[in-house]
C-alpha cells in the first residue's frame, strides 16, 4: 500500500502499532478498467476456465455471458479470439439477448486450439443520446446537454478519415445550424450516426475478462463416427490358423460396406510367452495358444514392434493404406503394460514396482488376475523417463499413419501424466483422437475428459431401463458435462457381454444397436456383434471361448446375422445431419416404461429425426408418444408426416401418436419428419 511520507519530527511507531497521529493512506481502489463492468456466467467454460471446452472445426463457438454495470448506460461487448498459431486477436460482436445476457459467436475454422475472452465497455455517446432523447421528448431544456453531445461528435471527428470524416462533419454542420436544441434528436438518434460513433468512439472503461478461455476445435470424427473392433489374427478362413495383417486386409471392404468409419485394433505388438494364457483365461496354455494381445512384449520387441505372426511393420503400413483407400481410419490400442518378456523388463527394471523379494507383482483387477502382465510404476524415481518413453511410443505410431488411439485403462495412470502427454502430442498433431477406456468412477471419467481425452467409453452397456437412459444421457448431453465429455457408446467389448445380450438374442442386439447409434454421434461394436454372438462364461459378462485368448474363425454371413440392419443404421446416420450432434438430444414423454422416445434436430430445423425403441426384447409394447409442436417445427395443432427409414412406411403425426413395436419384427422406429406443404 502506498503511504504518505512523514517528516523526521513525526511521532514514531511504538511496539503496539502505529501512533494515533499517523494515519494510513486510503486504498487506491480497483485498477482502471475494472471499476465499472461486470462480466460473469460465461458459457462455454469448464471449471472456471481451468480446462478447454471441446468443439468441432467448421462450426461456430457460441459464447454467452452476463454483462452489466452500475447506472443506466449503453454497453457494447466483443468476443476477442485467436487460434494458437496466431498472435493477434480478432473480434466478433456480441448482442444483448435479454436481462443483461449477451451472446455472440466466433468461427472455428481449423483443427486447432483457440483462445478467447470478452471485452465490455461503455458507449458514452449512445448513453448520452438516450438521455438527451428522453429529456427532449419530455419538453425539458436540453441546450447544455446538446453541447455535451457536440463535444463527443467533435472528438470522434478528429479520429475519423475519408468517408467517416465526411459523414461526421455533415452531422456536426446540421446540429450547429439548428435554432432549437431539442430538434437535434432526429440527427443524433440516426442509426447510421450511432453506429459510426460506436465504431469511432473510445472504449470507455473497457473491461476484459481474465484469464483467457480455451476451446479445442477437433475434426468431425472426434464427435461423429462408427467404430468396429476386430482382432486381425481372427480374420482367417482356416479354423485355428492366425491371419496375417495382409490377410486381414480382405475384411476391410466388408467393414466399409457395413458403414463403419473407424477400425479399432487391439494391440498388434509381440505377445509374451511367460505365463501366457490359454483358452478362457486358463493358466495352462495349449501348444498353439496365441496369448492375449495385451501381454505386450517378447524377444521380437515391445510397444513399437509388430507381433511376428501378424507380419512386419511394412505389413502394418500396408494395412493402414488399404483402410485409408476405403475411407476407413485405423485406431490402435495403447496399453501401458508389459509382458515379463518385454525388453523394458530387462533394460529398465527401474520402471517397475518390485516386491521385497525383488520380484515384480503382476497386474490385478480383483477378482480378475493378469499373470501375464506387469504394470508400470508411475511413482518410481525414474517415472519421468518412463513417461517420455511412452510419449515416444505414441509418436512412433503417428509416424506410421495412426491418428486414433484407444487407451486401455487410463484411469490407473496419473491424470497429470495424461494432461502432459495429450497436450504435447496434440500440439504437434491436432488431428489426433484419444478414446479413454475408463470404466471407472464417474469423477475419474470426467477428470480424464478434462485432461484432454477426446472421447470416453460410458456406462451405456449397463443402462437398460427407460429411467436409466433418460437420467444418464440427459446428464451427458447437457452442459456442463457436454462441454468437455464426449461419449462413445460401445454396445459390447471383448470384456463385456451384457446380460441383456446373453439372454434375448437377435432382438436385443438390434435394439441395443439402434440405441447406441442414434443416441450418440459416436458408437462402436466388437466383431461378432453382427452374428449376435452371446455365449458367456456362466455367471459372468465374459465371452465363452473369448477371442482374447484364442483364434476365432467366423462365417460372416451365417444365418441370423444382422449385417443388413447394421448397414442401414449406419447409412441413416450418414444421411441425417441431426444424428451427428449430441447436445440436440431431447427425450419425449410416453405412457409406457418399455418404450423410449427421443428427438434430434439440426439447429435450423431442416433435418429432424424421431426415434422410438422397445426396450423389452421379449415382447411387443405400445404407447402414446407426445411430441410437442416446437420439437418438429410446426404450429400447435398442425400435423406433419413421418417416414420410417428402416421400413419405408409413412404416417401422419401430431402432438399425440400411437406407437406399437414388436421386437420379433423390428424393435424401433427411426422416423424422418417431413413437413406438409
Amino acid at each position: 500500500m502506498a503511504k504518505r511520507s512523514t517528516s523526521s519530527s513525526a511521532v514514531p511507531r511504538t511496539s503496539g502499532g502505529m501512533s494515533p497521529e499517523v494515519r494510513a493512506e486510503p486504498a487506491a481502489g480497483p485498477p482502471p478498467g475494472s471499476r465499472s463492468h461486470v462480466i460473469e456466467a460465461i458459457t462455454p467454460m469448464v471449471d472456471c476456465g481451468r480446462y478447454p471446452v471441446k468443439r468441432v472445426m467448421g462450426e461456430p463457438c457460441v459464447v454467452e455471458a452476463d454483462i452489466f454495470r452500475d447506472g443506466d448506460h449503453v454497453l457494447h461487448a466483443m468476443i476477442k479470439w485467436r487460434s494458437s498459431r496466431e498472435t493477434q486477436f480478432s473480434e466478433s460482436p456480441m448482442v444483448l439477448v435479454d436481462n443483461d445476457r449477451w451472446r455472440g459467436e466466433f468461427p472455428l475454422e481449423r483443427n486447432d486450439r483457440y483462445f478467447f475472452t470478452i471485452e465490455a465497455w461503455t458507449d458514452l455517446f449512445a448513453s448520452w443520446e438516450r438521455g438527451f432523447r428522453k429529456k427532449a421528448e419530455a419538453g425539458r431544456d436540453v441546450a447544455s446537454d446538446l453541447l455535451e453531445g457536440i463535444a463527443f461528435i467533435e472528438s470522434a471527428a478528429r479520429r475519423a478519415r475519408d468517408a467517416d470524416r465526411t459523414a461526421i462533419d455533415a452531422a456536426l454542420e446540421r446540429v450547429r445550424a439548428l435554432g432549437e436544441p431539442r430538434d437535434a434528436v432526429a440527427i443524433v438518434s440516426d442509426p447510421q450516426l450511432l453506429a459510426l460513433m460506436a465504431r469511432l468512439g473510445d472504449r470507455f472503461s473497457a473491461t476484459e475478462y481474465q484469464p483467457l478461455l480455451e476451446v479445442v476445435a477437433d475434426r468431425l470424427l472426434a464427435r461423429f463416427g462408427a467404430w468396429y473392433e476386430m482382432f486381425p489374427r481372427s480374420q482367417s478362413d482356416v479354423p485355428g490358423r492366425a491371419a496375417t495383417l495382409r490377410e486381414a486386409e480382405r475384411r476391410l471392404p466388408a467393414i466399409h460396406d457395413l458403414g463403419f468409419d473407424v477400425v479399432y485394433l487391439p494391440p498388434i505388438h509381440p505377445i509374451g510367452h511367460t505365463h501366457r494364457k490359454g483358452p478362457n483365461n486358463s493358466l495352462t496354455p495349449l501348444p498353439d495358444s496365441p496369448g492375449s494381445p495385451w501381454a505386450i512384449g517378447s524377444e521380437a520387441g515391445g510397444h513399437t514392434a509388430v507381433e511376428p505372426a501378424l507380419g512386419s511393420l511394412e505389413d502394418f503400413d500396408h494395412f493402414v493404406s488399404a483402410a485409408r483407400r476405403l475411407g476407413l481410419e485405423i485406431a490402435l490400442d495403447f496399453a501401458i503394460q508389459c509382458s515379463p518378456d518385454h525388453p523394458w523388463a530387462r533394460e529398465h527394471p527401474e520402471w517397475f514396482r518390485h516386491r521385497p523379494d525383488g520380484s515384480i507383482k503382476y497386474a490385478e483387477n480383483p477378482p480378475k488376475e493378469y499373470q501375464d502382465i506387469y504394470p508400470l510404476d508411475f511413482e518410481a524415481p525414474a517415472a519421468g523417463a518412463l513417461m517420455e518413453a511412452l510419449k515416444e511410443v505414441v509418436l512412433f505410431w503417428i509416424g506410421h499413419g495412426v491418428r486414433i488411439f484407444r487407451v486401455d485403462n487410463p484411469h490407473t495412470k496419473p491424470v497429470p501424466f495424461w494432461r502432459w502427454l495429450l497436450a504435447d502430442v496434440r500440439e504437434r498433431y491436432p488431428d489426433t483422437i484419444f478414446l479413454a477406456e475408463a470404466f471407472t468412477r464417474p469423477k475419474m471419467m470426467m477428470a480424464l475428459a478434462k485432461a484432454g481425452f477426446t472421447q470416453s467409453y460410458t456406462y451405456f452397456t449397463w443402462r437398460n431401463t427407460k429411467a436409466e437412459f433418460v437420467e444418464y444421457l440427459t446428464e451427458l448431453s447437457q452442459p456442463p458435462v457436454s462441454d468437455f465429455f464426449r461419449p462413445n457408446l460401445f454396445t459390447n467389448t471383448p470384456d463385456i457381454l451384457s446380460p441383456i445380450l446373453q439372454s434375448y438374442g437377435r432382438p436385443a442386439f438390434k435394439m441395443r444397436l439402434v440405441l447406441a447409434a442414434t443416441l450418440s454421434p459416436s458408437y462402436g461394436i466388437y466383431s461378432g456383434y453382427e452374428l449376435c454372438e452371446n455365449q458367456a462364461v456362466p455367471g459372468t459378462e465374459e465371452y465363452l471361448n473369448s477371442e482374447k485368448y484364442e483364434i476365432r474363425t467366423r462365417d460372416w454371413h451365417a444365418p441370423g446375422n444382422i449385417n443388413e440392419f447394421i448397414a442401414r443404421i449406419n447409412a441413416i446416420r450418414h444421411e441425417n445431419p441431426c444424428l451427428r450432434l449430441f447436445t440436440n438430444l431431447r427425450f419425449l414423454d410416453t405412457d409406457s416404461d418399455q418404450i423410449l422416445c427421443y428427438a434430434k434436430a439440426t439447429p435450423d430445423g431442416s433435418n429432424t429425426i424421431l426415434v422410438a425403441v422397445n426396450l423389452d426384447p421379449a415382447g411387443p409394447h405400445y404407447c402414446t408418444a407426445v411430441v410437442p409442436p416446437q420439437v418438429v417445427g410446426v404450429a400447435p395443432g398442425e400435423s406433419y408426416g413421418v417416414t420410417d427409414l428402416m421400413t419405408g412406411s409413412s404416417w401422419t403425426w401430431g402432438e399425440r401418436n400411437y406407437v406399437r413395436l414388436d421386437p420379433a419384427i423390428e424393435p424401433a422406429h427411426i422416423l424422418l419428419v417431413t413437413k406438409h406443404t
